[in-house]
């Protein structure tokens, strides 16, 4: 048997910030569970994500120093080149910080980055072009 990636998991001082950040970005995140000290979310493809309270890992983990974002950096695919404008547009205008604008980047991409509540980093992407046809 070969281990295989199930989940992606995140630890987060403001849980119900976090899984508001995460629902704007289309996560399907359980209804009333912004007090639970652990969260799943089944994302397309089968792949979870999960978060966990800073004091639920202490629990088991009491030196546990969160980090400030920039280890784990998940990337959310977009529609298409304006996808990645109008949701960095509404994820910013609801306060949280761009990292990086919306460019046209030259591996391809339409790609701008956000923090989430956390601080980690969370890349948006579309590819400039449509997949197959060579068209926008």
């Amino acid at each position: 048997m070969t281990p295989r990636i199930d989940f992606i998991g995140l630890v987060t001082s403001d849980l119900a910030a976090s899984l508001a950040f995460y629902r704007r970005l289309g996560v399907d995140v359980p209804e009333g569970s912004d007090d639970a000290p652990h969260v799943e979310a089944v994302l397309p493809g089968g792949l979870r994500m999960a978060w966990d309270t800073a004091e639920m890992i202490r629990s088991f983990q009491p030196d546990l120093q969160p980090g400030s974002g920039g280890g784990l950096v998940p990337a959310f695919l977009c529609d298409s080149p304006a996808e990645v404008d109008a949701v960095y547009a509404e994820l910013t205008a609801a306060g949280h910080p761009g990292e990086t604008e919306p460019f046209d980047a030259p591996w391809g991409q339409r790609y701008a980055v956000v923090e989430d509540p956390d601080g980690n980093t969370v890349d948006l992407f579309a590819p400039l072009t449509a997949l197959g046809d060579g068209t926008a």
